[in-house]
């Protein structure tokens, strides 16, 4: 469960897709003027990225990385597809999009409106595919289908709450005297960056707690060193009165 809840953490603060890696930024900056339309696509991409990256992640071990094959007989173990990667990945995104798409515009025609082209733009949205990259190259910490599930789940709503926080700004800065130069995208750059700083405060409470305790352990591990030495000159200095009384 912890290992659950670190990954989470870790997703939508630490390793935030807009501000960590800044990924998605297109849509991000273009979406984020009124915070209903921001909820609408944020909502979209935490549903696309909990069905891609899982998707994404079946292919990825048993299909595309060498020897995931291996289920289908010993003659295909030696296999590897990875060079399909991006191919397989962008489909399953575009799939996902067009399904987002036809429910987005069934059941609310006003917030598929007001998406505009955004709405199938997520099918080429970095931030997508970044996910289910990341996924891959982090297999050590991604290791089970669970996993893969909550990643995807919690970087689409890092995503999300980036931009409906940047939403929620950029609609009181809308009443406030902005310098003429800095207004539009001058000030949402600004803002974007001072968040970013403000976010990075948040990977401390992962790190300070292993510091503290290697901070601890580092004087126990110089106290044995030192007892060791003294071991070794007291047994040098007992072999060398031993020679002595011998002669």
């Amino acid at each position: 469960m912890l290992e659950y809840l670190t990954l989470i953490f870790k997703s939508v603060f630490v390793e935030n897709m807009i501000f960590a890696t800044f990924l998605g930024m297109c849509s991000y900056l273009a979406v984020s003027k009124k915070v209903s339309t921001a909820i609408g696509l944020g909502a979209a991409v935490i549903f696309v990225q909990t069905l891609t990256v899982p998707m994404n992640y079946l292919l990825n071990q048993y299909i595309l990385k060498e020897g995931a094959l291996a289920w289908l007989g010993p003659e295909y173990a030696n296999y590897d597809l990875s060079f399909l990667t991006y191919i397989l990945f962008i489909a399953t995104v575009a799939t996902m999009v067009q399904l987002v798409e036809i429910i987005v515009e069934k059941f609310s025609p006003s917030l598929y409106n007001s998406l505009g082209i955004f709405l199938p733009l997520i099918a080429v949205n970095c931030a997508i595919l970044g996910g289910s990259l990341f996924m891959q190259s982090r297999e050590e910490t991604i290791h089970s289908f669970g996993l893969s599930v909550a990643y995807g789940f919690s970087s689409g709503l890092g995503w999300a709450i980036a931009i409906l926080a940047l939403a929620a700004i950029r609609e009181k800065i809308r009443y406030s005297h902005v310098p003429a130069p800095l207004r539009g995208l001058g000030i949402t750059f600004i803002t974007t960056g001072l968040m970013a700083i403000g976010f990075m405060s948040f990977g401390g409470m992962l790190t300070g707690g292993n510091s503290k305790k290697e901070a601890k352990e580092a004087p126990k591990q110089e106290t044995t060193i030192q007892q060791e030495v003294k071991t070794d000159k007291l047994a040098h200095n007992t072999k060398d009165l031993s020679n002595d009384i011998s002669k």
